[in-house]
């Protein structure tokens, strides 16, 4: 192997270190539903970028979260979790609820600009 294949290989398995598939993870924020409530019932997700919401549900029964502004819809299990991958959006806010039980599931995201996190922080 000459020095230059060394210096070569040597530098793709730093880059491949460096570039793990953390380094290309999305945000995540999970949101919980136990006793046909979301724990938290506002979650704040950053401008611009797309993100996995994640969402736990450890009733007996199962939950459709719906959200028209976000345009999703989904149905998750009792006792299992589900994902929604939401953005980029820009700054507002956004309801969710749980179609089985519209008047005590109800939830909304939060996207704030990276200047209003940091304001708040």
């Amino acid at each position: 192997m000459t020095t230059y294949s060394k210096i070569s290989l040597f530098c793709f398995s730093a880059l491949c270190a460096f570039y793990t598939p953390l380094a290309f993870a999305l945000p995540e924020v999970v949101v919980e539903i136990k006793e046909h409530l979301f724990f938290p019932q506002e979650v704040i997700v950053p401008a611009g970028q797309k993100v996995k919401l994640t969402f736990v549900n450890f009733d007996d029964t199962p939950e459709e979260i719906d959200s028209f502004s976000l345009n999703r819809e989904k149905v998750i299990f009792a006792k299992s979790r589900g994902t929604i991958f939401i953005g980029p959006l820009k700054a507002g806010e956004y309801p969710f609820f749980g179609e089985f039980h519209p008047n005590s599931a109800v939830g909304k995201v939060i996207v704030k600009n990276k200047e209003d996190m940091l304001d708040a922080n």
